[in-house]
């Protein structure tokens, strides 16, 4: 025995020194495209990242210095290190495909300290992230990300706009909606006196492209990047310090807004895995139009049953400004008014109806405090009557002050969801809201609809529950901006911000107009680009609660194109990337049970292209298409349908400038 024990002893001894001498570590994808090398020595630890013979970015340091001076990542010591690939198959509720693939190699690294470092390389990606193991709880005073690349690479840098009324530069950025187009520069001539928030994209050799984003960001800051002063062509991160003091105030007194913030950015329990931070590498654009990192790298599902939950279309009335015609009443925030939608959203078969901000008592910031033309039992019973679910619009502060009888009062009379706005943050307390509502919001039966709200991180997955976010410059912005080209913006997102998860855009205009005739208009607003366009978005977008942003007149007015977009899913059975370019053109393929859709846009340019349909594997040729017209460059309203026969897999796809098309098989 002790002969026995001896031996185990000197084996653990050598196991702990090649441990602590190894200084170098490699981790390969699956298919080995990708290459992690971590080096744990110097000062502190560090990371690169190639793709194949791709450079993505050179040694960048990772570290998390604490309140108690304890900085995890620097001088590390590796006690111990596990190596574990995985390759299966996660169950997707609500997504655009029902099964993910999930396969990829995974590097723990333990280190003197209390600490772990995981690694995982996919074979479209890569993603690290802290693990704790302390007893008590800690506070996180900041972590270093950083991304140092190689040259000086062109950025998509969607810049904050600030909207805070204190602090100074870098404190009021903490405050916005995260809404903006891209600025495409090089990473030398990006600001480093504004904040970029995630998701962004790098354009890398050989036609690469790495974006940059989190994942499973719970009880903790969401992360923004800026310019690395320090190192040329280096990016690092900041997060939101912990909010100290707030007020009420901002947008109709539905917001808090942080007067002091903490010298820390996070409290946490001393136990715990941190979000992730990750970057999806594509080889050729198209690629990144169908990409799962975030759903996969978020905690499963919390909630047991999610038979009640139900996706689908809304009608909506606060773009169209409530806007109908051939009525005997004055339209408005008014029964009237909604049970006109209901009646609409019943006979086109759309799930809900959404009542918008006006319904409760402007100011007030309280969701029982309803304007006298409103009676929300009436329009709830009349709507169940129609087979059409209500759900409510809901300011910050109206409805995180009373979280708990607000969901179960409205979830009691049979109201459907919330769709929670004007948020405009992501400290650790912001963060922490969003899981609150989801989880009260669940108990409840509520769906939720999340606006003002920072990229998706995994929350669908996690509380399937929430269907939808902005964080998109979505076509509101039309009512308003003259100067706008949201047409590039729409061939950009699909690449960049849709990498985040599902986003409410509110397509469906059915006034469109050229580059030329558009004008910013608030009450009867037009999109820009073409009929089909609006039409094809419904594919192009991820998009489980999908508004119908115009009138049941306009609507009514166009039923063929009406009938279209209240018969198309809004989750589907799987999704193929067809082609793409960031910035010029897009071409998606869904499938809904044994029926595809296949939906494509371009930028302002008139563009044909040959689609190859061979990956889809269809039973059949014959298609309905709707396509522009050939006066679409003139009349953005052109446009025809036709049943048309595909050969050879080969659709021959014309869009006129700002156009689209849809095929279904």
């Amino acid at each position: 025995m002790k002969v026995k024990s001896l031996i185990i002893c000197t084996l653990l001894i050598l196991i702990s020194n090649i441990a602590n001498s190894q200084k170098t570590y490699n981790l390969e994808s699956p298919q080995k495209k990708i290459n992690i090398k971590i080096t744990a020595y110097n000062d502190f630890l560090k990371y690169s990242v190639t793709h194949e013979n791709t450079v993505i970015i050179n040694d960048s340091p990772i570290s998390m210095e604490l309140s108690d001076g304890k900085i995890l990542g620097a001088a590390p010591i590796v006690k111990s290190f596990k190596n574990e690939s995985v390759n299966e198959k996660i169950k997707a509720e609500f997504y655009k495909k029902e099964y993910i693939d999930n396969s990829y190699n995974e590097l723990t690294l333990n280190f003197k300290g209390n600490y772990s470092i995981q690694f995982r390389a996919y074979d479209d990606g890569v993603a690290y992230r802290f693990c704790t193991k302390f007893q008590k709880p800690i506070t996180v005073v900041k972590e270093d990300i950083t991304y140092n690349f190689d040259d000086d690479y062109t950025s998509y840098i969607p810049y904050v706009n600030p909207g805070n009324f204190y602090g100074d530069n870098i404190s009021k950025q903490f405050f916005n909606s995260f809404e903006n187009t891209y600025t495409i520069t090089p990473i030398s001539k990006i600001e480093d006196d504004k904040l970029a928030f995630l998701p962004i994209l790098i354009s890398l050799n050989d036609n690469k492209k790495a974006v940059i984003t989190e994942a499973n960001l719970e009880d903790y800051p969401g992360t923004y990047l800026r310019k690395n002063k320090n190192t040329k062509n280096s990016l690092s991160g900041i997060h939101a310090n912990y909010p100290k003091i707030e007020e009420q105030g901002g947008y109709n007194m539905l917001q808090y807004l942080v007067k002091e913030r903490e010298n820390y950015i996070a409290k946490v329990q001393g136990t715990r895995d941190f979000p992730w931070r990750c970057m999806i590498i594509s080889e050729e654009d198209e690629e990144l139009t169908n990409n799962d990192m975030v759903y996969k790298l978020a905690a499963p599902s919390r909630i047991d049953d999610i038979s009640w939950i139900v996706p689908g279309k809304v009608a909506w009335e606060w773009w169209n400004a409530w806007n109908i015609k051939n009525v005997d009443f004055e339209s408005g925030i008014n029964n009237e008014t909604y049970k006109h939608y209901i009646d609409f959203a019943s006979e086109y078969g759309i799930e809900y109806v959404i009542l918008d901000e006006g319904w409760a008592v402007n100011k007030k910031a309280d969701l029982f405090n309803v304007i006298p033309e409103i009676d929300i039992i009436d329009l709830v019973e009349y709507a169940d009557s129609k087979g059409v679910g209500i759900v409510l619009w809901a300011g910050h502060v109206a409805i995180d002050r009373d979280m708990e009888e607000v969901c179960k009062y409205y979830s009691e009379i049979g109201i459907k969801g919330f769709k929670v706005d004007f948020i405009d943050r992501d400290d650790q307390k912001t963060v922490n809201f969003y899981y609150k509502m989801a989880e009260t919001a669940a108990k409840y039966h509520l769906i939720i609809d999340f606006h003002g709200a920072y990229k998706p991180t995994g929350l669908n997955r996690t509380y399937p529950n929430v269907l939808n976010f902005e964080g998109v410059y979505g076509l509101e912005n039309v009512k308003w901006n003259q100067n706008l080209d949201l047409v590039t913006y729409e061939t950009t997102i699909p690449f960049i911000r849709m990498l985040a998860g599902p986003m409410d855009f509110t397509q469906g205009a059915m006034r469109n107009a050229n580059r030329d005739n558009y004008r910013a208009v608030w009450s009867e607003p037009m999109s820009q680009g073409t009929r089909c366009r609006q039409l094809a978005e419904y594919v192009i977008f991820e998009s489980p609660f999908n508004m119908l942003c115009d009138s049941p007149s306009n609507y009514k007015d166009e039923d063929e194109c009406s009938k279209y977009i209240a018969e198309i899913p809004t989750i589907w059975d799987e999704t193929i990337a067809l082609d793409g370019k960031v910035g010029e053109y897009v071409i998606i393929a869904r499938r809904s049970g044994d029926r595809w859709y296949i939906g494509g846009i371009t930028n302002w340019e008139e563009r044909e292209i040959e689609v190859d349909l061979s990956k889809l594997n269809l039973k059949h040729n014959q298609a309905t298409e709707f396509r522009d017209g050939v006066n679409a460059n003139k009349i953005a309203e052109d446009y025809s349908k036709n049943n048309i026969k595909v050969d050879n897999n080969i659709y021959n796809a014309k869009m006129g400038k700002g156009g689209g098309f849809v095929l279904i098989f």
